[in-house]
């Protein structure tokens, strides 16, 4: 199908090329002028010179010269526009004409034009939804090592830190690493990884150099962008290169710090090139490469998980607890109870631990019995659990990160309002993401490639959007199978039992007889001896432990090594030879959409027409998606289509907006998502906006068809069939809140459905004296069919149990509101000043249950800063951004399931300071700039299981930005 597809598109594409000559057969203009800075009267690069009411254009080369052709009848205005500068218009009445204009520098607070919310241009004020944008203004301004670190520093924004090259946005709630309920398009494409679900960062998006800006939307989308965009949409377009056209470099180099691990400092290198060129008025095309690599963040929190033994997050230590399970130690999330598997050898007259008992028994004169013995000697089965000794995160993962991103398109003007493209994106490198592991993505890779057809009015594109999950692997999985490797636990544990057993028997029998000797009595003597024994129990599981780990492959030895390599081979969860760690995931993407704008042939209002089919195509070689019947793993298709009207009323004081959109996923029913809105225009400059709108998220590909056994629990899909095959539709099944509770109950399936979310949105946006930008709104949402994890107990008949974790439905509505204020004030001498504050909130968490609903989101996040773009016109600019956001829960399937239940995973609050000071040599083309991001160095963790992150500085040096 793929290459039908292409070839298709191709072939349009080409007999639209040859069709071109006869077009524009029409002897060319041109139009030759110099564009200058006012402030320093040095020739401008890069300013972009179109003709107004058509495409055409150019932008300005080396000290600001331009030459445009056309074909456009005289007199013609030009519009002379650049990033953080006034636009000039010019009229122009013949070619002979030698233009000659001058920019001025200047704040464009509100006056930015977005495209999102709508799908056509409108100013930012006038947005009927909540809009944010990151331009390469802002970003020259910002602290942030890169574009997309800059996103948390967005009003409402928050982020999920996995690794440095591997960050996951979120926006109003319900966060996670790898956020399935955030889209994100570069260019228009779904920037997702099509097995996963979600994008992996930047790591195979828009390289910085080539990024013209960035629009999110906080909150439900769907209406025009469909499934997934449930809690915001992150739209990333890229530069022309009709309109940026030259060479552009930069070199990044600096330090990550760490000061709660040895060895915290480490570097990073960051280089990237672009390079555009038009050889006419129709041909146009561009390349990106970029390259970064670093010694990662990593995660080294040891606390105890397990909340085994009595034992809690802040006490439990492997010294002290036998069932000890570190958050980021892995391999010991295996657990077996000493007291269960003894009293089964107990149970059986001719087992040796009932000899041994017999024979202590007798030699102490029959006075206490081996059941009594048994029970002084072996801790209880409540506080019992026995875990094998784990490795550390930086044993099993790779933190040596790096990212290769490629980029290039053609660009083809068939006529001044029609351009056709042939686009690709490419992306590979190592990096790490918490799910339910903490899985190394070691020379993972993932390309994007597109054909596009777009006019004024309309556009027609085809992509596709291909996985490739290199080496990848799951670090827990690793290090569990490590264990089994060196020593099998049907081996491991039994002698740990044994030296435990054996040394709290023999302390037993020596307390109990030399109570005796003492004159005690039978139960003074059995009290004397069991006090013995619970003393020396830190000291018996050290000495069983050093005995069963006898021999271990320990990191960084040829033994440790060999077996890792072994493990990271062989595919998840492994086969009769013994465990396997790689992940395996091969899946694509196929999407046709289109859309069209009526506004030139329908008047009385402004139409859009849209739709789009989709097709994944999962291929994990059978390791991490179910297979049907036949062996095969699922093809998934989607389809959907759209229709928004606006109008315009009041003198135009008053705008009207109203959308439908139907999707079908072969898997669910079909969906509805209408958007209302309207925002009025007051004072010129104010606005009021008040919208509602639903949105829905079909449950992603994993959520649907996963199989895949993890130290944790066996991960399944939420679709019916999955259920049935493993018997879960049948028999006993308890969920693990009643067996925790002591009291096991039956557990019911409800039918597994898309989320749906009603959203109701209040906002101001008002432009104050062209001086002092408002923004600000209140929200409210309600979810319905909430997807999120049960963790279900099954028994076995052989008196074990099956730990499944399945994707479920809430049944009760999920009720959440918040709200958030902007102020970014314009101060004299090119001071600039703002802040923002957010809020919130969870409103019923009381009312869900045992359902965990994984918010995930603090109440309260705030950003304050200070700047200057331009200190006293010496092309010298700084800024300060100081952020905080308040303390919250994280709930995921990679936290302990005890944890979970128990709402213990509390993230801390913490604040950072990031700042940056940059110079411009106009005449070298050339800036410096050298910043630094929680420059006071309070490490933080952004959710659980995650690296911890420390101060980042950097020094960057830009050509021709």
């Amino acid at each position: 199908m793929k290459n039908i597809l292409f070839k298709a598109c191709l072939g349009y594409l080409l007999l639209l090329f040859s069709l071109t000559p006869g077009i524009s057969a029409q002897t060319p203009s041109i139009i030759n002028g110099t564009v200058t800075n006012n402030t320093t009267g040095n020739g401008m690069s890069g300013v972009t010179v179109s003709i107004k009411g058509a495409t055409a254009g150019t932008i300005s080369g080396n000290g600001g010269t331009f030459q445009l052709r056309t074909t456009h009848a005289f007199p013609l205005t030009l519009i002379f526009s650049y990033v953080g500068f006034k636009s000039e218009e010019r009229l122009v009445t013949s070619a002979d004409e030698k233009i000659s204009i001058q920019l001025s520098s200047t704040e464009i607070l509100g006056l930015e034009v977005v495209v999102a919310a709508s799908r056509v241009q409108e100013s930012i004020l006038q947005s009927p939804v909540s809009i944010e944008k990151l331009d390469a203004r802002a970003l020259r301004a910002s602290p942030a090592p890169s574009f997309y670190d800059a996103l948390a520093n967005l009003k409402g924004v928050e982020m999920s830190t996995q690794s440095l090259t591997f960050k996951s946005v979120n926006t109003r709630g319900f966060n996670s690493n790898g956020n399935t309920r955030v889209l994100q398009l570069n260019d228009g494409m779904d920037n997702q990884a099509p097995g996963l679900n979600f994008a992996v960062g930047n790591m195979v998006g828009i390289p910085e150099l080539d990024l013209d800006n960035v629009e999110l939307i906080p909150g439900a989308a769907s209406a025009l962008y469909g499934p997934n965009a449930l809690n915001g949409i992150v739209l990333m377009t890229s530069k022309n290169p009709f309109d940026y056209q030259g060479l552009s470099a930069q070199v990044k180099t600096g330090i990550l710090n760490d000061n709660g691990r040895t060895n915290a400092t480490t570097g990073f290198y960051d280089v990237s090139v672009r390079y555009a060129h038009a050889f006419n008025n129709k041909w146009a095309f561009k390349l990106n490469i970029g390259y970064i690599k670093a010694d990662d963040w990593q995660a080294y929190d040891k606390r105890d998980q397990s909340l085994a033994n009595g034992h809690t997050l802040q006490d439990g230590t492997r010294a002290n607890n036998e069932g000890y399970n570190g958050v980021n130690v892995y391999g010991d999330e295996n657990t077996v109870n000493m007291y269960n598997s003894l009293a089964a050898q107990l149970a059986n007259p001719a087992s040796g631990l009932s000899q041994q008992l017999a024979g202590v028994s007798a030699a102490l004169g029959g006075t206490v019995t081996p059941q009594q013995i048994f029970d002084a000697a072996i801790p209880g089965a409540g506080v019992s659990s026995i875990t094998r000794t784990g490795y550390n995160e930086s044993d099993v993962v790779d933190y040596n990160t790096k990212n290769l991103k490629l980029n290039g398109a053609l660009h083809y003007k068939i006529k001044e309002n029609l351009e056709a493209l042939i686009q690709g994106s490419y992306g590979s490198g190592t990096t790490v993401y918490t799910g339910a592991d903490r899985y190394s993505l070691k020379d993972f890779n993932m390309a994007q490639y597109k054909v596009e057809l777009k006019g004024s009015d309309f556009y027609v594109r085809l992509y596709t959007t291909q996985e490739r999950s290199g080496d990848s692997y799951a670090g827990g999985t690793l290090a569990s199978g490590i264990n089994e490797a060196w020593k099998p636990s049907t081996q491991w544990y039994p002698e740990y039992f044994g030296k435990y057993a054996e040394q709290s028997i023999g302390t037993f029998a020596a307390a109990y007889g030399a109570a005796k000797q003492g004159g005690a009595s039978d139960a003074a003597a059995l009290a004397a001896a069991q006090a013995t024994v619970n003393a020396g129990r830190s000291n018996f599981n050290e000495s069983a432990r050093t005995t069963a780990d006898m021999g271990r492959f320990l990191p960084g030895t040829a033994e440790f090594n060999t077996a890792a390599d072994k493990i990271k081979n062989k595919a998840i969860p492994g086969d009769n030879t013994g465990v396997g760690a790689k992940f395996t995931d091969k899946t694509n993407l196929y999407q046709a959409e289109f859309m069209y704008n009526f506004h030139n042939l329908v008047k009385f209002a402004e139409i859009l027409v849209g739709g789009n089919y989709r097709r994944y195509a999962l291929n994990s070689e059978k390791t991490l998606f179910a297979v049907d019947d036949n062996g095969k793993e699922f093809r998934i298709n989607e389809y959907g289509g759209y229709v928004q009207v606006m109008k315009k009323l009041a003198d135009d004081h008053l705008k009207l907006t109203g959308s439908v959109r139907y999707d079908k996923n072969m898997n669910f029913k079909g969906q509805f998502s209408p958007r209302l809105s309207a925002v009025y225009t007051f004072l010129e400059t104010q606005n009021i906006r008040v919208s509602y709108q639903t949105g829905f998220r079909i449950p992603h590909n994993q959520d649907q068809y996963i199989d895949l056994v993890t130290p944790q629990a066996h991960l399944i899909g939420g679709l019916p069939f999955l259920r049935e095959r493993y018997g879960l539709d049948k028999g006993p099944l308890f969920s693990l809140q009643s067996v925790q509770a002591g009291a096991p109950e039956q557990y019911t399936f409800r039918e597994f459905l898309p989320e749906r979310i009603q959203a109701y949105e209040l906002g101001y946006k008002a432009l104050i004296a062209r001086k002092l930008l408002i923004d600000a709104y209140i929200y409210k949402n309600d979810f319905k069919n909430m997807n999120g994890i049960q963790i279900l107990i099954q028994p076995t008949a052989g008196g074990t149990n099956n730990v499944f974790s399945v994707p479920v439905s809430a049944e009760q509505t999920v009720k959440s509101w918040g709200w958030a204020l902007g102020l970014d004030y314009s101060l004299p001498l090119n001071f600039t000043a703002g802040g923002n504050v957010s809020y919130n909130e969870l409103n019923n968490q009381k009312d869900l249950g045992s359902f965990l609903a994984m918010y995930n989101t603090p109440k309260v996040r705030y950003s304050l800063n200070l700047g200057n773009r331009n200190v006293a016109n010496s092309l010298i600019a700084f800024n300060f951004i100081w952020k905080w956001q308040d303390a919250f829960v994280w709930q995921s399937s990679f936290v302990g399931p005890n944890v979970n239940t128990a709402g213990l995973s509390e993230m801390p609050s913490f604040g950072t300071l990031d700042a940056m000071v940059s110079k411009l040599f106009p005449k070298a083309k050339t800036t410096v700039k050298i910043g630094g991001v929680n420059i006071l160095n309070k490490k933080y963790i952004q959710s659980w299981g995650n690296p911890t992150i420390g101060s980042q500085w950097y020094v960057s040096l830009g050509y021709n930005l």
